[in-house]
């Protein structure tokens, strides 16, 4: 796994029971039929564009969710903000792997805001780099187990030692807490969801010392327009 293309061959060849893989598994509802390629080759296009622009941050949470990762193959990003991620990272090429009407999810809307006030190229990635399920209900999300972690701990360890970072950003509690024994400097933010977003920003801006702002007016609109894509 050393370099992206055979990164991402290897999690494709990862299989775990109720996880849905997005780099080999079809969703019969909304994949396209070429969905998990064009999402491998996203995730493809981001690391090999972060190894050559020397990027020096990965911010990891904890699991990917059916609304972002799950749909677009890259950590934290949605559908909405596939063009956001793209332009971070040079222009990229970055395509959509789904039919129908682009969805959004909350937790990407307020970390790809924040990501524009930071203007500087990150990895995004999580603790867990599938989508966990309740069994029998692929559309939804759960925390990932002991197990579950453990089995895919190598990709963690093989994306730190392709980008070479100076830091790790994790993304609430459970990711610090899982990155404690990393041997790399991590700084530990609250998580967006359930009311976490103006603590997020908060921690977001003191890391790269960015002044506050009032951010309210900000994360209502945000709030509002993940919301129309949730019931599109």
């Amino acid at each position: 796994m050393k370099t992206p293309r055979t990164f991402a061959d290897a999690l494709a060849d990862t299989t775990l029971t109720s996880v849905f893989n997005p780099y080999s598994d079809h969703c019969a509802l909304h994949d396209r039929d070429d969905g998990a390629r064009v999402r491998k080759r996203n995730l493809v296009h981001c690391l090999e564009a972060a190894i050559d622009a020397q990027v020096d941050t990965i911010w990891i949470a904890r699991d990917l969710g059916y609304r972002g990762g799950r749909r677009t193959g890259v950590p934290l990003t949605d559908e909405v903000h596939l063009t956001s991620a793209s332009t971070l990272l040079g222009g990229i090429p970055l395509d959509r792997a789904t039919h129908g009407p682009v969805v959004a999810e909350r937790t990407a809307a307020v970390v790809w805001r924040v990501l524009s006030q930071v203007a500087a190229p990150v990895v995004l990635w999580n603790i867990f780099p599938l989508h966990p399920h309740e069994p029998d209900d692929p559309l939804s999300n759960r925390c990932h187990t002991r197990a579950e972690r453990n089995a895919t701990w190598p990709f963690l360890t093989a994306l730190i030692a392709m980008i070479a970072p100076r830091r790790i950003v994790a993304i609430g509690r459970d990711a610090g807490i899982a990155l404690a024994g990393i041997d790399i400097p991590v700084m530990t933010v609250r998580h967006p969801s359930y009311g976490g977003q103006s603590e997020f920003i908060a921690g977001v801006h003191a890391i790269y010392g960015l002044e506050e702002e009032d951010a309210a007016p900000q994360l209502s609109l945000l709030t509002a327009h993940a919301a129309m894509g949730a019931t599109a």
